[in-house]
């Protein structure tokens, strides 16, 4: 009743779709826990490929928090974390199921205009073992080397320009992957730059 999207954008949740929220206590070191956006979309990834699977080519994962189809978005994350009493991370997962939102800064999709007739309830049980294979792997951030590179595999845009709105700022250049901590790594006119956070939009095809 209450739910919001990232940096404050709005959030729409129509009846029919999955909301689903994880809450994980201490699950790594502080620094390590923005990673749990990259093990998020692929446990999202792995569990649609697999409810799904005539799907599972047109996925992708889109920096850092969205899960796309065919180009456009079916299902996002947010990450919120608490430092007291305890360090507590909160994984919050929208999947687009029956409807999606039209008015939105990037084109929405779901489930159903695909073809896949799949109730919240069917997405959720799912994505239940594929983040628990997920946040396993991961290793409260031990694991983050092989993260990245499944994210990775199935990451859209990579090698294609690109434009990332910062709070102060935009920038644009060439999506040249994430580096060893999950940042963003954008080719410019002055060189590589790195981005730790900023919302991505896509200058060529998609």
């Amino acid at each position: 009743s209450a739910g919001r999207g990232r940096r404050g954008n709005a959030w729409v949740s129509a009846p029919g779709n999955l909301y689903a929220s994880l809450l994980l206590t201490e699950p790594s070191a502080p620094r390590d826990a923005p990673q749990l956006s990259f093990v998020a979309a692929l446990a999202v990834h792995d569990a649609l490929s697999r409810a799904a699977p005539p799907l599972a080519p047109a996925l992708k994962v889109k920096w850092p928090n969205d899960l796309l189809l065919a180009g456009d978005k079916l299902a996002g994350i947010l990450i919120e974390a608490e430092s007291k009493p305890v360090f507590t991370v909160a994984i919050g997962l929208g999947v687009n199921c029956v409807s999606h939102p039209s008015d939105t800064n990037h084109p929405a999709t779901d489930l159903a205009a695909a073809g896949a007739m799949l109730t919240p309830e069917q997405v959720f049980a799912a994505l239940a073992p594929a983040m628990s294979e997920r946040l396993a792997q991961w290793r409260s951030g031990q694991g983050f080397a092989s993260i990245r590179a499944d994210w990775l595999k199935c990451a859209a845009g990579i090698g294609e320009p690109i434009r990332v709105r910062l709070p102060e700022r935009e920038l644009t250049g060439c999506f040249q992957g994430l580096d060893e901590i999950g940042r963003l790594l954008l080719a410019g006119p002055d060189g590589i730059e790195t981005v730790t956070a900023g919302e991505v939009f896509a200058l060529g095809p998609r």
